[in-house]
């Protein structure tokens, strides 16, 4: 049968037409095609999904640079944008993990208590640290940070809204203030009432966290951004089991300890870590 015998079923409308919009070849080195449509439906963000989340077929990402190095990754600024829709773009944080060699965090095992894994060999080949098992490490760091992003920012813990995972690259709401990134909490000089409304959002989202039977595991100031008066949580590849981690109970005294100090160094003299502490388990349990 040729093209000339074919005739669609149900005919054609007389004044049906076929249209479609054609986009330039990226040619630019910094540029890729998105990769929203290149992942799995669950590696990405949660829904309802923000507004500013650009999901066009034909949108661009455009690398803008480093924005911040990291104990396990780098942070660096993508814009995605449609060029068709230039003033719908947005500017996005990419978070891109180093296999282990490359990393300064060491302290895993402590942190990785109670997890498991799909596949025994992957497991295998991390303890072995092989070149493959080092590769694996890296993507178990990625997709440790990108579910505990997920599930915080569904439980209305304050941390960047997770856009999409792939691979070893996390993408996530960029925390700005007046167009420029969000300063870390430890770079700020808050006057007392700000200081004051601070602590209460840190003993708010760790509650938040620990009635989920989560902990952050290395919270300080300087894993925390000030957008304004809102506090942003970040770095949360390392979140352990309250329970199920041996070393739950440890890691939220710490992490009690470490806020309560620089608290207590800015003038709040009630921050104390020990009543933080048992506030929080009595959340808990």
């Amino acid at each position: 049968m040729t093209s000339q015998d074919f005739t669609p079923d149900p005919p054609l409308h007389p004044d049906f037409t076929l249209d479609w919009t054609t986009y330039d070849d990226v040619d630019d080195s910094r540029q890729r095609w998105s990769t929203w449509f290149d992942v799995e439906p669950l590696s990405r963000g949660p829904e309802p999904r923000p507004d500013w989340v650009v999901t066009s077929r034909g949108a661009i990402d455009t690398e803008l640079g480093i924005l911040k190095t990291g104990k396990e990754g780098d942070v660096f600024l993508l814009e995605r944008a449609d060029p068709l829709d230039p003033d719908g773009g947005v500017v996005m944080a990419a978070k891109r993990y180093r296999s282990s060699e490359h990393r300064t965090f060491h302290r895993s095992a402590s942190y990785t208590e109670g997890r498991s894994m799909k596949r025994s060999r992957d497991e295998r080949a991390i303890k072995r640290k092989s070149t493959f098992g080092k590769q694996v490490a890296a993507g178990e760091w990625a997709a440790s940070e990108w579910e505990a992003l997920k599930r915080c920012w569904s439980i209305g813990v304050p941390v960047p809204y997770p856009v999409q995972i792939d691979g070893t690259e996390i993408l996530m709401e960029w925390i700005t203030v007046d167009g420029e990134t969000a300063p870390r909490l430890a770079q700020t000089r808050p006057d007392v009432d700000l200081l004051a409304f601070y602590y209460d959002q840190l003993r708010d989202a760790m509650a938040t966290m620990v009635q989920a039977g989560l902990v952050h595991g290395d919270l300080s100031a300087y894993n925390i951004l000030a957008a304004g008066e809102r506090l942003v949580v970040i770095d949360l590849p390392q979140i352990v089991d309250l329970v199920g981690n041996v070393n739950g109970m440890d890691f939220l005294l710490r992490d009690c300890t470490n806020m309560c100090a620089w608290f207590r160094q800015k003038g709040l003299e009630d921050a104390d870590e020990h009543e933080l502490f048992g506030e929080l388990l009595a959340h808990a349990f």
